[in-house]
């Protein structure tokens, strides 16, 4: 065997050798991200999990026992605003699974409402998403001398009466009103929320430097 032949048979086994290894550690990856997947906790859609939908009829979140709708001869101008969820009225599964299903429900003499806040109301009855734009607390308690919303995570304070305008704290804007409707003296959305519930995901950037 000629020195020539030698190289070329070193080289293939070479060649071999690499293709083996990148396959290798190709599919080794193929492998992990399909583990991964399968480790990665996964959201079971059940009906308490559901969305807010129109039609929805509102319940008391702190009432206990069979879900008790809101009746609107209940909330008085002046009074805390009081926690709700919604809850499909043909299957009466009450949609509590989901943290940004929770209301907020309060009701001021009409006269102090903006009138863009108004018209989404019911005779001064108005209602938000109760979660928090900041970190996605939910806003929980009620300021009496100021009339407004208090998240206690971090003295998050929205004035609901003019939109959820923001009053304190680290809050980066007001959040969504829910319009409301009558039906037979208790509450109902009247469509979704007016914008986005929650925390709003930050789109990440990259720069060249």
């Amino acid at each position: 065997m000629d020195e020539r032949e030698i190289r070329l048979r070193t080289s293939r086994r070479r060649l071999f050798l690499k293709t083996a290894i990148g396959t290798g550690i190709g599919l080794s990856l193929v492998s992990a991200f399909y583990v991964g997947a399968s480790l990665r906790p996964r959201v079971e859609a059940t009906p308490e999990r559901e969305p807010l939908k129109p039609g929805d009829i509102l319940v008391y979140a702190q009432a206990g026992g069979e879900p008790r709708p809101i009746p609107l001869e209940e909330l008085k101008p002046g009074d805390p605003f009081v926690l709700a969820y919604p809850m499909d009225p043909r299957t009466r599964v009450v949609k509590s699974g989901e943290a940004k299903n929770t209301v907020l429900v309060v009701r001021y003499p009409p006269e102090e409402l903006s009138p863009e806040v108004a018209q989404h109301g019911v005779e001064g009855v108005i209602a938000y998403s109760a979660v928090c734009t900041h970190l996605g607390c939910i806003i929980s308690q009620w300021v009496a001398d100021r009339r407004a919303g208090l998240c206690p995570c971090h003295g998050g304070l929205y004035d609901l009466a003019q939109g959820a305008r923001v009053l304190a704290g680290p809050v980066p804007r007001p959040v969504p009103q829910l319009p409301l409707r009558e039906e037979g003296g208790l509450l109902v959305a009247a469509g979704e929320f007016l914008g986005e519930v929650g925390v709003r995901a930050q789109r990440a950037c990259c720069r060249q430097v």
